[in-house]
């Protein structure tokens, strides 16, 4: 997947300009991007500021980390039932 060259504040920055009234075209073109890609960003990081955007990667991170905590738990725990199962 494509990464982009903008970091998310300067994204959460043109979306700010576009709620003082200045137009998408003019936001798209002074940047070197298009429309879609601005509505596309508009209904990802809309209403955000940079605290709440922060919030939200420290919680991505919080839930990854936890997914592999109990991927690597239900797998301990399989592993223990299979070993008990043959002792029986």
């Amino acid at each position: 997947m494509k990464t982009t060259q903008f970091t998310e504040h300067q994204i959460v920055a043109m979306l700010k300009q576009h709620e003082q009234g200045i137009k998408v075209s003019d936001i798209a073109r002074a940047n070197g991007i298009s429309d879609k890609t601005f509505y596309r960003w508009k209904s990802k990081y809309g209403g955000m500021d940079a605290t709440e955007l922060k919030r939200i990667k420290e919680l991505e991170a919080e839930n990854s980390k936890l997914k592999r905590m109990y991927a690597d738990l239900a797998l301990m725990n399989q592993a223990l039932k299979d070993v008990i199962e043959k002792k029986l």
